[in-house]
């Protein structure tokens, strides 16, 4: 134990972890880093992290809740580290199809599926460079054209709690709001133009003077009590920082992107007799050279697990059919979105392909969803759908599949009505382009 105490960084132990129902079982947890507790100088805390568990349930916790009884991990040593990262391996040669797109997107396709238990088939160029696995696992965690800076991805988490509106809402990772705003007790945040403050004082004397009741840009869809705003970057800069550092607290994968001018954002709002109340957003590159129909996506945590992520899914699958062209989400993805972007591609396909009358083929697929082909490709090949007949690949769903999606269809969820969209493609020019 004094040895912990001299020196606590990077040390794993079993740490009391406290569920939402004040139940509490021992985890394994790794020390990232210790502080002093205000107004005890000779008290302190500890963050950790728990293995095998996501970054967004790291937490401060008191000596108290660290259980010494079942053995302490310390760290190894800078020379056992350097022996173990200059052992390298080739890398895997593995056989399957080649893809027209970056090295990057496949790998951090693949690191996701591992992760859920599943395996998809790609060729990688081959390499004859060896590389650890550690560099490689840091390689996929922050690639992405929103990435910024590597070391943003391990930073601590500077705020325990938000308010916004009449929702209390715990941060899950760190975002660079400024020094003088951030480890305060909860941060308030004006659910119309995302300003912040520290005290309640000032929030009040802000909402007396903000004239803000939605998002500050174009109404492009109104159905029923939803609607949805388009925000160009470039014109409402200081808005779509503040949204960019807000969801920076609920996205872990992707760093903060001051320059927002080249990305347009779509906000989904609920309206009520105050206003429009933000629910969502995506975000996407006014012009993507991989054809993105998305680069960031977020639904606010106290919104989910009400159908509003598949919602921001499919608005944005519309606004490609209008474009007339296919499109896919910027890799890599997180743990959620990933989930949510299977369960729409899913459902999608599954819908389509039991509604065809004639036999389809996978870009015929692509042309009528716009969904690309290699999408539907990963959809199939995680349902079973993709069985191989008499020398040929077919499309078979399987009674599971058709079982599970009645039993999806039947309950009632809210869906985009193509109808109440009121919207053109903004085309830029080079020129407009070459500023941004």
């Amino acid at each position: 134990m004094h040895k912990f105490v001299a020196s606590p960084l990077h040390c794993k132990l079993f740490v009391e972890k406290i569920s939402a129902g004040n139940e509490s079982e021992y985890r394994k947890a790794e020390i990232l880093l210790s502080r002093q507790v205000p107004n005890q100088p000779s008290v302190r805390e500890y963050y950790v992290h728990y293995v095998e568990f996501n970054k967004r349930l790291d937490e401060w916790v008191p000596f108290s809740r660290l259980d010494f009884s079942q053995g302490i991990e310390f760290p190894k040593s800078e020379a056992q580290k350097k022996k173990r990262d200059a052992t390298g391996t080739p890398p895997p040669q593995s056989k399957g199809r080649r893809s027209n797109t970056p090295l990057h997107t496949p790998m951090a396709l693949t690191a996701e599926d591992d992760e859920d238990g599943e395996a998809i088939e790609v060729t990688e160029e081959t390499s004859t460079e060896t590389f650890s696995k550690k560099q490689e696992i840091e390689k996929l965690r922050v690639s992405g054209s929103m990435t910024q800076c590597g070391a943003e991805v391990a930073r601590v988490k500077n705020l325990n709690m938000i308010q916004m509106g009449r929702h209390e809402v715990e941060a899950w990772y760190f975002s660079p709001y400024p020094q003088e705003y951030a480890y305060c007790d909860t941060l308030l945040i004006c659910e119309f133009c995302l300003s912040y403050y520290v005290s309640l004082k000032q929030l009040d004397r802000h909402r007396q003077r903000c004239q803000l009741q939605h998002p500050p840009g174009n109404e492009i869809y109104r159905h029923e009590d939803v609607s949805f705003f388009e925000i160009d970057g470039r014109k409402q800069k200081t808005w779509c920082r503040n949204l960019c550092l807000l969801s920076k607290m609920f996205l872990d994968h992707k760093t903060l992107y001051y320059d927002v001018d080249p990305f347009l954002f779509y906000c989904m709002t609920i309206r009520d007799d105050l206003g429009c109340h933000l629910i969502g957003y995506f975000s996407k590159e006014k012009e993507s050279s991989e054809n993105y129909n998305v680069a960031c996506i977020l639904t606010l945590p106290q919104y989910q697990r009400h159908g509003y992520g598949k919602l921001l899914i499919q608005f944005s699958y519309e606004l490609s059919k209008v474009e007339g062209r296919a499109g896919s989400p910027e890799k890599p993805l997180s743990d959620l979105g990933l989930l949510s972007y299977r369960a729409y591609w899913t459902d999608t396909i599954v819908e389509f392909l039991l509604a065809a009358t004639e036999e389809v083929t996978i870009e015929e697929i692509s042309l009528r969803t716009s969904i690309t082909s290699q999408d539907i490709l990963h959809t199939l090949q995680n349902i079973g759908a993709l069985k191989y007949y008499r020398g040929q690949h077919i499309i078979c769903l399987g009674d599971k599949v058709v079982e599970q999606w009645q039993r999806n269809h039947k309950k009632k969820r809210r869906s985009i009505v193509s109808e109440k969209l009121d919207w053109k493609p903004i085309h830029f020019t080079p020129s407009q382009l070459r500023f941004l």
